[in-house]
C-alpha cells in the first residue's frame, strides 16, 4: 500500500474540514495580512480607506449612480391583414361570369360573381302585377265607404222622421222599429266598407313586400368586392354550382397592416393605447407604427394579453402572418448597469448585490433584473446612488466591517 496517496487525501480532508468548519478561525488569521495588504493598496489608490482598522475584510467596490434608461416591453408576434373576408353566395344558382384569378387588386363594388337569374325576372313581374292589382282595389273599397255613409245619413233622416209621425200618432210602432232596423243595418255596412279598405291596404303592403323579396333576390345573383384589397382565391369558376353560403372568394387588405402580439400580464401595465411601437421582421425589415388596441380580457390559458400595433403597408412589402420581434415603448426607469458576475444570492435565494453601506459594513441589498445587455445587466431596486461589492462579494456577509477599494463604475 501506498504512503503517498494516504497522506495526501488526509491533507485534502483536513483543509475541507477547516475551510467548511473552521471559517471564521481562518479569516481572523488573515485579517492581518490582508488588512496590511490593504493598507499598503489604499495609500496609493484610495485616500478615503485609511481609516480602516486592521479587522476589516479588503474588497473592491464600484460607486454605482442609477441612469435613466428607456423601457421597453419586447413581444414576439406576427403580421396581420388589416381586413380579410371570404365573400358568399346568399340564393343559389349557376355562375355565368368568368373567374378572376388571385392576386388580383379588386376594388370595392367590383363584381366577382354574377349567378344566372333563372326564373327569378318573371317572378318579380308577377309580384309588381299583384301590387297593382292591390293599388286598384283601394278606390273601389274607399267608395264602398262613402256609399255607406250616403245609407247611413239616409236611414237616419228615415228613423228620425218615424219618431216623430209616431210621436204624433200620424205613424205606426212597425214603422219606426223598420226605419231603426235600416238605421243599424246602415251603419253595418259603412263598418264592412271600412273594413273593405283596411283589407286593400294591407293587400298592397303584402305585394309590396313581395316586391321587394323578389328585386332583393335579383340583387343577390351579383356578388361584388366590399372594400378594396387584392384576391386570396380565385373566384367561382364559370359553370359552378353555388348554394347558398358556399364561398366565392376570399378578399384580403393589407394598406395597413397589424402586429399582434401578446403581452404577459406582468408587463400588461406597461403598456398604453397610443404608445409608439416598432419591429423587426424575418426578413429584416424594420417597420414602425402605434399602440390601437390592448385587450382587457386575458387569454384563459395563456394568461396573455392581445395587443394590435397599426402600420402603414402602402407599397404593399409586407405579407399576413410574417413573425415580428415588436418592442413597444413605455415610461423610462432609472436602473444601475453592473457587471453580471457582481450577482450574488442571499441565504433565501433572494438574487441581490452586497454593498457597502455607512461605517464600511456590508449590507445585502435585493434587485430586480431589467435588461441583459453586452456591457451588463440593468437592475433596480436601489438607492440612487450606492457602493456595491464586485470583487470579494461571496466571501462576507451583512454586518461584517470592510476596507473596500474603488474601481470606476461602468458608463
Amino acid at each position: 500500500m501506498k504512503i503517498i496517496p494516504v497522506i495526501t487525501a488526509l491533507l485534502v480532508s483536513a483543509g475541507l474540514y477547516l475551510f467548511v468548519f473552521e471559517r471564521d478561525r481562518l479569516f481572523d488569521l488573515a485579517q492581518p495580512a490582508a488588512a496590511q495588504a490593504t493598507e499598503t493598496s489604499q495609500v496609493a489608490q484610495a485616500p478615503a480607506t485609511e481609516d480602516a482598522d486592521d479587522s476589516a475584510v479588503g474588497v473592491v467596490a464600484m460607486r454605482s449612480v442609477a441612469q435613466t434608461i428607456d423601457s421597453a416591453v419586447v413581444l414576439r408576434g406576427r403580421t396581420e391583414a388589416a381586413r380579410q373576408v371570404t365573400i358568399a353566395a346568399e340564393t343559389n344558382g349557376l355562375v355565368i361570369s368568368e373567374p378572376i384569378r388571385k392576386g388580383a387588386s379588386v376594388m370595392e363594388g367590383d363584381v366577382m360573381c354574377r349567378l344566372d337569374p333563372g326564373t327569378r325576372a318573371a317572378m318579380l313581374d308577377e309580384a309588381r302585377a299583384r301590387l297593382a292589382e292591390a293599388e286598384g282595389r283601394v278606390p273601389e273599397a274607399e267608395a264602398s265607404v262613402i256609399e255607406a255613409n250616403a245609407r247611413v245619413r239616409e236611414a237616419e233622416i228615415n228613423l228620425n222622421a218615424a219618431q216623430r209621425l209616431s210621436e204624433d200618432g200620424f205613424a205606426s210602432e212597425t214603422r219606426l222599429v223598420s226605419a231603426e232596423a235600416a238605421m243599424q243595418a246602415a251603419t253595418a255596412g259603412v263598418q264592412r266598407a271600412r273594413s273593405g279598405v283596411s283589407s286593400a291596404l294591407a293587400g298592397i303592403q303584402s305585394a309590396q313586400a313581395s316586391v321587394a323579396s323578389a328585386e332583393r333576390e335579383i340583387d343577390k345573383l351579383t356578388i361584388t368586392a366590399p372594400f378594396s384589397g387584392l384576391l386570396e382565391t380565385d373566384t367561382a369558376e364559370l359553370g359552378a354550382l353555388m348554394q347558398t353560403g358556399t364561398p366565392c372568394a376570399t378578399i384580403i387588405q393589407l394598406n395597413e397592416i397589424k402586429l399582434v402580439g401578446f403581452v404577459p400580464e406582468a408587463d400588461v401595465a406597461k403598456v398604453k393605447v397610443g404608445a409608439i411601437a416598432g419591429a423587426r421582421l424575418t426578413s429584416g425589415q424594420q417597420v414602425r407604427g402605434m399602440v390601437t388596441f390592448l385587450s382587457r380580457s386575458a387569454d384563459e390559458l395563456t394568461r396573455t394579453f392581445r395587443v394590435e400595433v397599426t402600420i402603414d403597408n402602402a407599397d404593399l412589402a409586407i405579407s399576413d402572418g410574417q413573425t415580428a420581434e415588436i418592442l413597444v415603448a413605455s415610461d423610462g426607469r432609472t436602473a444601475h448597469l453592473i457587471a453580471q458576475s457582481t450577482l450574488t444570492l442571499d441565504d433565501d435565494g433572494v438574487l441581490g448585490v452586497r454593498t457597502v453601506a455607512d461605517g464600511n459594513i456590508v449590507q445585502f441589498m435585493p434587485i430586480t433584473l431589467l435588461r441583459d445587455t453586452i456591457e451588463g445587466v440593468w437592475v433596480t431596486d436601489l438607492p440612487e446612488t450606492v457602493d456595491i461589492i464586485t470583487i470579494g462579494q461571496e466571501f462576507v456577509v451583512d454586518g461584517v466591517r470592510v476596507a473596500p477599494t474603488f474601481t470606476e463604475a461602468k458608463g
